[in-house]
């Protein structure tokens, strides 16, 4: 099928059940699509589901949707554990981990599954799309989507184009991203994009702070939020977003780049091979009750 943004009869497809790929399809089918949600890791899918459901609830609390449509929008999502669960999807959003070798080779999976108009979309936070285009039949059709956590709350999408990316598939995501009602914004591709590439060098110097000996944790987020009124400070943002992920987005930054500027905080790789990853795991700049992760 071709990508018609015009329709929400087409179907979205998403590959990867985690905090991204669940939010995704969340957003999708509370916008009245059909989702295909694919993941091969045992209990994704389940823990998908519930966290879905329990999210659409509290819109429901909060009076945004009713009961009725709650029921409707998990109707629209269909889970499979193998790529050719995604069959007759418009376009594939993938939402795996944030390495290279990884959303290569799905990429090329995919590509070689799919029609050829089918367009190919990455969650990449910092991976080069001209890169990942490169590894398929179909460069001009593989784009970059970024959404940000919490996708059902977050309203921006950097949509970002490869060297290959063709003004025709550009303008199909960006309707799209209107029609979930989300703010895209268009980016061209360099390492981290425009969020990243400013975000993480600002966390990574947090850290540097803490393990210095500045300032404690807490402090040094206070300074943020009383000073600069930010809602929330650089190191618990950090545990929010997970801290595999900088450190990943991080070494793509430098592996990009070059430039030693973005070199990750020892403190960061210590606390990542220690397991403390943030929110999801209970630990990491802070500590976390088991009901908030």
């Amino acid at each position: 099928m071709i990508l018609d943004s015009s329709s929400s009869q087409m179907r979205i497809g998403v590959v990867g059940a985690g905090t991204m790929g669940s939010g995704i399809a969340h957003v999708f089918a509370r916008s009245g699509f059909s989702v295909a949600l694919c993941d091969s890791a045992e209990g994704a899918l389940d823990r998908a589901m519930d966290s879905i459901a329990e999210n659409l609830g509290r819109e429901v609390n909060r009076g945004v949707i009713t009961e009725e449509y709650r029921a409707q929008s998990l109707a629209r999502i269909h889970t499979g554990s193998y790529l050719e669960s995604l069959a007759g999807s418009g376009i594939i959003i993938e939402a795996i981990h944030e390495r290279f070798e990884a959303k290569h080779a799905l990429l090329k999976a995919l590509d070689d599954m799919l029609p050829s108009e089918v367009i190919l979309a990455s969650n990449t936070s910092s991976i080069s799309l001209t890169k990942l285009a490169a590894v398929t039949s179909r460069p001009d059709r593989v784009i970059g989507m970024h959404f940000f956590n919490p996708v059902p709350v977050m309203v921006l999408v950097e949509v970002v184009r490869g060297m290959q990316t063709s003004d025709k598939t550009t303008q199909a995501v960006l309707a799209l991203v209107q029609k979930i009602k989300k703010t895209p914004i268009e980016v061209n591709d360099a390492a981290g994009f425009v969020s990243n590439r400013i975000l993480l060098p600002f966390l990574n110097e947090a850290m540097f702070a803490l393990m210095e000996g500045v300032a404690t944790a807490e402090n040094i987020d206070t300074v943020f939020k009383l000073g600069m009124a930010h809602p929330m400070g650089p190191l618990a943002l950090a545990d929010f977003i997970g801290l595999d992920v900088c450190l990943d987005i991080l070494r793509v930054l430098v592996e990009e780049t070059g430039d030693p500027k973005y070199r990750p905080c020892p403190l960061l790789v210590r606390m990542v091979s220690a397991g403390w990853l943030g929110r999801k795991t209970g630990k990491g700049f802070f500590t976390y009750p088991e009901n908030s992760k």
